[in-house]
């Protein structure tokens, strides 16, 4: 499994895709905190808070990781390649975990040189260190795990289908579903009575709790537990080569 990890790690990295990916997460929530004017903007807005890039980074990562996940299997399918794989002595779920694995590695390495904002934003308040230091550790936390989710629906979008584009869309949807989509349905007319249950199917209630600096477990069995489901998904469709 680590060699076919390793393979995932190097195959981003030598097509550029690790580098695109990691640079296009940081520009993007730098111009908003720095550069582009607006509430959003640090310097305009008076604050020394991170809470725009903790706002920012899940629809930043709805668009990344589907594009680092679309070719996990897609591209294996369609080269021929997958039925290569399935004649080495590794198991299927050992096979997801390595490409599942690999797409986590890289949206944490995203993610770690976004501490230069805790940094900036440390040493810039009119009190330098003025910062809420738990509530931003969860919320770093918490952007992980939102990312992980939205690893194994790439993953699994990308098991179902051999075109990229496909697997991309489908992860989009999902993830947005699973992100916004069971905050906007416990708004309904007639479904307030299952309000707060449909709001913890979501994935955002979950990251907005963890984000106040309290880890609750609650939060961490629900992110393992969306996880272990897709993971699941996956493998059936594997194994679904069988019957």
């Amino acid at each position: 499994m680590f060699i076919l990890l390793k393979k995932e790690v190097n195959s981003f990295f030598s097509s550029l895709t690790g580098y695109v990916v990691i640079i296009l997460f940081l520009l993007a929530n730098s111009a908003f905190l720095w550069i582009v004017p607006g509430d959003m903007n640090l310097l305009d807005s008076g604050y020394s808070t991170l809470e725009t890039f903790f706002n920012l980074a899940p629809w930043i990562f709805l668009i990344l990781i589907p594009a680092i996940t679309m070719r996990l299997f897609a591209e294996e399918k369609k080269n021929g390649t997958l039925d290569l794989l399935y004649t080495k002595p590794i198991t299927d779920l050992q096979l997801i975990f390595a490409k599942y694995l690999g797409s986590v590695l890289l949206a944490l390495l995203s993610l770690i040189p976004c501490l230069i904002f805790f940094v900036s934003v440390w040493k810039l308040g009119e009190t330098p260190g003025n910062l809420d230091v738990g509530a931003t550790t969860g919320a770093f936390l918490g952007l992980f795990f939102l990312a992980a989710i939205y690893c194994a629906i790439g993953v699994f979008a990308s098991a179902i289908t051999d075109n990229q584009i496909v697997a991309f869309l489908l992860a989009l949807i999902v993830s947005l579903f699973f992100y916004l989509g069971f905050d906007l349905i416990s708004g309904f007319p007639g479904l307030h009575k299952f309000d707060l249950f449909l709001l913890n199917l979501g994935i955002n209630e979950h990251y907005k709790s963890i984000s106040r600096g309290v880890i609750d477990s609650r939060d961490i069995i629900y992110y393992l537990a969306v996880i272990s489901i897709f993971i699941l998904f996956t493998k059936t469709k594997l194994q679904s080569r069988n019957w």
